[in-house]
């Protein structure tokens, strides 16, 4: 596995497939909503299809072999 990016958020949660289209990992929402669906994302490790599935303070988000970690800074 590569080295884990750190993503900061400044709200309590974001939403998976916001995300993946923040981070730019997606073309689009219905793109996002596919590879999720295609069981292409884990979360923590466990494969997830729940679209819309909150994503809080050091959850690690997989896609294409590369590791994301939410880190919550202050606005």
């Amino acid at each position: 596995m590569s080295q884990i990016n750190l993503v900061e958020i400044t709200t309590e949660y974001i939403e998976l497939n916001k995300f993946l289209k923040f981070e730019n990992l997606v073309e689009s929402g219905g793109h996002a909503k596919l590879v999720i669906a295609d069981g292409q994302v884990r979360l923590n490790g466990k494969v997830v299809v729940q679209t819309r599935r909150k994503v809080r303070d050091g959850d690690i988000v997989t896609l294409a072999g590369e590791q994301y970690q939410i880190v919550v800074v202050e606005k």
